[in-house]
């Protein structure tokens, strides 16, 4: 099954990924963005959870058929990586933004074997920073990380230059692209967006395309 349309018309339902061109959101950086994205909500709407899950379990098998522990980003990543390692019979865990500062100052939560192969699982990837702050830490730990499955995948170029450095791979169930072009072809948005969205998403602190029309 492909999932890239069915994920991406179930984020759009739900208002999960909400675009507003003429009414831009700001990021905590300060860019204006025409899109908002929190995945969180696809826990609350039991459905997509479902198409979700199920998705990510499906590329972890087809890109990641070695892959023995599962680990989710802290916050964002830990439910889905648990729900699909138990769709999967595989062990899960997270990986914390930083250590703890009480008890055994973990950082990695759950049980690592070294060597062990490890998918981190995370809800959406812009810039990429935080979930490759994530591989270092378990490439640290002694694990070999196979790569990263996602649920939306901004596509930046920035993100795309850093997981290359970092040499690692990511999967993700739905693209902006596709989303820009399912919110259009489903009238969230009209064709003329189409091309703002993507002048945003090729340089974001270019704002342009605000007020523009292409």
């Amino acid at each position: 099954m492909d999932y890239s349309i069915v994920i991406a018309k179930d984020l759009l339902k739900i208002k999960a990924v909400f675009f507003r061109p003429e009414e831009p959101f700001t990021w905590a950086s300060g860019i204006k963005s025409p899109v908002y994205c929190d995945n969180r909500l696809t826990l609350t709407a039991p459905e997509v959870r479902t198409d979700v899950e199920n998705g990510l379990a499906q590329i972890i098998r087809d890109n990641y058929p070695d892959a023995e522990v599962l680990m989710g980003t802290s916050t964002a990543g830990i439910a889905h990586a648990a729900i699909t390692a138990h769709l999967m019979g595989l062990p899960m865990g997270y990986v914390r933004s930083g250590n703890k500062d009480h008890g055994r100052k973990n950082r990695i939560e759950g049980k690592l074997e070294p060597g062990q192969k490890v998918v981190v699982v995370e809800d959406l990837i812009s810039t990429g920073g935080s979930v490759i702050d994530v591989v270092d830490a378990l490439r640290e730990a002694g694990a070999e990380v196979l790569g990263i499955a996602s649920i939306f995948t901004y596509g930046m170029q920035k993100g795309l230059d850093r997981l290359a450095a970092a040499n690692v791979k990511n999967v993700s169930l739905t693209t902006f692209d596709q989303i820009a072009a399912v919110a259009a072809e489903e009238g969230y948005i009209t064709p003329e967006d189409i091309a703002r969205l993507i002048r945003f998403r090729n340089n974001p602190s270019d704002e342009s395309w605000i007020g523009g029309t292409a």
